[in-house]
């Protein structure tokens, strides 16, 4: 759908019926083409244990949804949010972002204060909602969380995760969910460690990483392909080098005590974006 009306008839709200969660199976398999969704008495059992699903509809149409079920790490509990999607007729049109706002609270009323989940640090689509606009962190990275996955996003790469942290409770989420559109810039104490060239094709290639600048004052700036599913469908194998060095930045950077803390659009001139780091505050 190339326009947001729809989203003054959407509504959104928690499921918890069967007829309700077999919906959401069956929208599942329409997003994904999955031959294997999430089951319903696994949706059912995670919604009457702590968890929670989450359907956005026009109308009385199912056109979107996020599944989150209870977690601890032994230390302490969080709302892991496992899946969510839209209906391909609706996708890019800020259904997301509402279902996160609503995913937040309903959160608080359980009693969560921390949201924890996965994505590609490649898609940016999901690094600008998540990490800038939701305000969402990230100081763990996953080698090959999935394994070999198949479907049109992952075939072809190792399914390296992002595992993000929001603190729904924070004043850096609150700050970020209220103004969703205030852009920060990178300022000039920011050091690149992810050096980059354009190709003949007019794709960035990346050139070398910087594991050397720990004791850098300032911010850390990371590129990253603002297309890449583009990237990829016109060479995989420029796709997989963009995965292994983000991978050796992030994993580098993060075993050394810095966080991803915001998103940065790059502008239209050169095909990238850009992750920030910083030092963690001890």
């Amino acid at each position: 759908m190339h326009n947001r009306q729809f989203l003054e008839s959407l509504t959104i709200r928690q499921l918890n019926t069967y007829e309700e969660l077999l919906a959401v199976k069956e929208l599942e398999e329409i997003i994904w083409a999955n031959d294997d969704p999430v089951p319903v008495h696994q949706t059912m059992t995670a919604v009457k244990h702590g968890g929670m699903v989450i359907g956005a509809f026009v109308g009385e149409r199912l056109i979107g949804f996020q599944y989150s079920f209870a977690g601890f790490d032994g230390v302490k509990t969080y709302l892991c949010s496992h899946t969510m999607g839209i209906h391909p007729d609706f996708q890019k049109g800020g259904v997301g972002e509402k279902i996160k706002q609503v995913q937040k609270e309903a959160a608080i009323e359980k009693g969560y204060n921390l949201v924890s989940w996965t994505y590609d640090p490649l898609e940016t689509v999901n690094g600008n909602l998540n990490i800038r606009k939701l305000g969402a962190i990230c100081s763990t990275y996953i080698q090959n969380c999935y394994g070999e996955l198949t479907d049109i996003l992952n075939t072809g790469l190792p399914s390296d995760r992002f595992q993000v942290e929001w603190w729904i409770s924070g004043p850096d989420v609150i700050e970020k969910m209220a103004n969703p559109q205030k852009k920060r810039e990178i300022d000039a104490q920011a050091k690149p460690v992810l050096h980059f060239e354009l190709n003949h094709e007019g794709d960035p290639e990346p050139q070398s990483i910087d594991l050397t600048v720990e004791q850098h004052d300032g911010p850390l700036v990371v590129a990253v392909p603002s297309a890449f599913q583009e990237v990829k469908a016109r060479d995989v194998d420029l796709a997989l080098r963009w995965r292994m060095a983000t991978r050796g930045v992030f994993k580098h950077y993060f075993q050394n005590g810095w966080v991803v803390c915001d998103f940065i659009k790059g502008d239209e001139t050169v095909p990238v974006h850009f992750y920030l780091m910083e030092k963690k505050q001890m």
